[in-house]
């Protein structure tokens, strides 16, 4: 059991990316009103996605063009492409992701971290990549494995209800958590000495120090621990649509193209590809 948890604000939503897994309340599915995803999409020649402003490098807006860039964009032109489609996108939040794909608001949601319970309600594709748990660490705090901080002393801090909420809770139960209703409260809490370290997955992780090197320092403890970021479609009787992004997706890994629009997106915030520590792969 975790010794001891400070809750600041209220429980909110967990925001990164592809990486938040909030639990979804159930809802009965509902047939298509016409027809399957697949069809549809073929028929309109759009592909509806979802759009997270601020969420760099997954998704950014410009405020001036509104022009959206990242790469779950470049995913989303090329998927449509390849469905002689055009991408139409609809903002939305991490947390809203789920029941605007359930509401038949949207096709496909790129950036979501499969769990049991979004997939009683929606489905998952196949992984776009692997997103490495780290923990960006207090001057003089190196730990060369997970369990050297699973100790009451130590200071975890989380963002309420997401991934790294959930894997602090499973690896880290002696530990002192910290968890707090956003990420950027928890990082701050690192640098105002409240916490010894934020627990992100890479893709955010990377993003913060290069934004605020005064944070502190990414750390890989091992064993290295990996999580997918999926797509997420709708649950439905025809799975023609999951199938064709199954399909996209190994398409596009195996030829590189995935790992290049992943890199390339870092630029966005500022993250070169020499900033990327050898232990984290995408």
């Amino acid at each position: 059991m975790i010794k001891r948890r400070e809750f600041a604000g209220l429980v909110g939503l967990a925001a990164a990316g592809a990486a938040a897994a909030l639990s979804t309340p159930a809802v009965a599915q509902q047939p298509s009103a016409g027809g399957s995803t697949f069809d549809r999409i073929r028929s309109t020649k759009k592909l509806r996605v979802a759009g997270i402003v601020g969420t760099e490098p997954y998704y950014h807006k410009d405020i001036t063009t509104g022009q959206w860039s990242g790469f779950c964009m470049s995913m989303a032109r090329d998927l449509a492409k390849s469905l002689e489609a055009e991408v139409e996108i609809s903002e939305t939040t991490w947390g809203n992701a789920v029941l605007d794909l359930q509401a038949n608001k949207i096709d496909i949601m790129f950036g979501l971290s499969p769990t049991p319970s979004r997939a009683l309600v929606v489905e998952f594709t196949r992984p776009i990549m692997q997103n490495t748990f780290t923990i960006i660490a207090k001057a003089g705090l190196e730990p060369k494995a997970w369990e050297e901080l699973n100790k009451p002393e130590v200071r975890i801090a989380v963002d309420i209800g997401s991934t790294h909420d959930l894997f602090a809770r499973r690896v880290l139960p002696k530990a002192t958590l910290i968890a707090l209703k956003s990420p950027d409260e928890a990082t701050l809490s690192v640098q105002t000495g409240r916490a010894d370290a934020v627990i992100q997955v890479a893709m955010l992780s990377l993003v913060t120090v290069k934004k605020n090197p005064r944070v502190g320092k990414i750390v890989i403890p091992g064993p290295i621990v990996r999580q997918p970021t999926c797509a997420g479609v709708r649950a439905e009787d025809s799975a023609r649509f999951r199938t064709f992004v199954d399909n996209w997706l190994e398409f596009n890994r195996s030829s590189g193209v995935m790992s290049e629009w992943i890199t390339s997106s870092l630029d966005l915030v500022g993250v070169k590809r020499e900033d990327i520590p050898a232990d984290i792969q995408f």
